[in-house]
């Protein structure tokens, strides 16, 4: 990326107050080790209130669960557990959106009608219900709730990428690489998916967020990472029982759900109101 378009995204509030937000918390997830005050599983002190000092030693800032856990350290490893596999959910999804969308949309014919007939199926079923279907007849695991997220999400992701496509496959520069010869393939890859990086990277943002909120709802349902997998949806949960007494239980771990989604939508809007203003100008 040239320096004058990094400068104008790096310039653009929402970029950098969603861009702070979102590296916080994959700089969180990935020092879990380091900044964590105790080990997430460890039964400390039951129910203790936010800023209750440690019998032994520091201080409950978010205070314990119903089993005396730390939620401040459960929330820094439910980081972990939210941001590692959410993104790497989309990016298993984007792998599968991408290759399907490109091939429909520069292949066309019977090729596109298969791969669209198939997409429009799957996106006819609520996504919620798409993923509890799965994790229900499959079971709840990292990998199958990575499977469940691309199974549910490459759809949506075909449709951006065909769309895309079709338009990009008609120009000149695409007339002109076929007629030098190159394979399908180098022309999807090099001619025309770089020309849908701009409305990719935005939906990337927007989705990782859609994801972090499925996998908090599947783990609220208890169809999430197996116990006692720190899991802010799962914490949620857990917590719901008695809310009305101990309401920390379920804030800070809702808190945590929203400001990661806040930030990834903030830096989407930024990215799209930058790209738009290039276009405009262009």
């Amino acid at each position: 990326m040239p320096d004058s378009k990094l400068k104008a995204y790096l310039r653009h509030p929402m970029v950098l107050i969603g861009g702070g937000i979102s590296l916080a918390w994959l700089l969180i997830a990935l020092l879990a080790p380091l900044i964590a005050p105790y080990d997430p599983l460890r039964m400390l002190q039951p129910l203790a209130q936010p800023l209750t000092p440690d019998p032994a030693g520091g201080m409950f800032w978010l205070g314990t669960d119903l089993v005396g856990r730390d939620i401040l350290s459960r929330l820094i490893y439910g980081a972990r557990t939210v941001v590692v596999y959410a993104t790497l959910a989309t990016l298993t999804a984007y792998a599968v959106g991408i290759s399907a969308g490109l091939a429909a949309g520069y292949q066309r014919g019977r090729t596109d009608m298969v791969l669209s007939f198939i997409a429009n199926v799957v996106l006819s079923f609520p996504v919620l219900v798409l993923y509890i279907l799965i994790i229900v007849v499959i079971g709840p695991s990292p990998l199958n709730i990575i499977l469940a997220v691309t199974f549910a999400s490459a759809p949506a992701i075909f449709r951006i990428v065909r769309a895309i496509s079709l338009d990009i496959s008609s120009r000149d520069f695409v007339a002109a690489a076929r007629t030098q010869g190159e394979s399908p393939w180098r022309i999807m890859l090099v001619d025309i998916l770089p020309n849908a990086t701009g409305p990719l990277a935005v939906d990337f943002c927007l989705r990782i967020g859609y994801t972090a909120i499925k996998l908090g709802t599947l783990g609220f349902l208890g169809l999430g990472l197996p116990p006692p997998t720190p899991d802010w949806g799962s914490m949620v949960n857990e917590g719901r029982a008695m809310a009305m007494a101990f309401p920390y239980l379920i804030i800070f771990p809702c808190l945590a759900i929203s400001s990661l989604m806040l930030g990834l939508s903030l830096l989407a809007d930024g990215l799209k109101d930058v790209s738009g203003r290039m276009e405009r100008q262009s």
